[in-house]
């Protein structure tokens, strides 16, 4: 029996004209994505993205609107993950080096520009067109494979 899609949050965060990466899991900087995670029971998608935010980055954002639902999926896995993104704006802190996710997934971030990110492996596929709002940006990727 398959298990049942995961549910998570992203933010889609730029701040002088830089978009927030974090690593996509722990061990490596192979692949990035923006920082977010699963969402817990019984609080709100908004709620889960402020503390995701905070635990992965120490930073403290203001989120905005939807700007893209992605699905990841691995058959092999039976993984299925529904990953909604948010815009956000960054209200308080600055990264560093010091900080430690207390989940120990992410272990690095960076702010990188939109020609830094094309020569980087990110996930989805149609990030730096929704970070940067290009006119043609997908709002909704459906079933997208995921890499490992």
């Amino acid at each position: 029996m398959s298990k049942p899609p995961r549910l998570a949050v992203r933010a889609v965060l730029v701040h002088d004209n830089r978009l927030l990466l974090v690593n996509a899991w722990g061990g490596g900087d192979d692949l990035w994505c923006a920082p977010g995670g699963g969402v817990e029971p019984h609080a709100s998608l908004p709620d889960n993205l402020h503390r995701e935010i905070m635990e992965e980055t120490g930073l403290e954002v203001a989120i905005g609107e939807v700007c893209l639902v992605n699905e990841f999926n691995d058959v092999a896995r039976d993984y299925h993950q529904v990953d909604v993104y948010f815009r956000c704006t960054l209200r308080a802190g600055v990264l560093s080096d010091d900080w430690q996710d207390p989940e120990g997934i992410v272990t690095s971030r960076r702010w990188v520009t939109r020609a830094e990110m094309a020569k980087m492996q990110v996930k989805p596929d149609s990030l730096a067109a929704v970070a940067w709002e290009d006119a043609d940006a997908r709002t909704y990727d459906p079933l997208e494979p995921i890499v490992r």
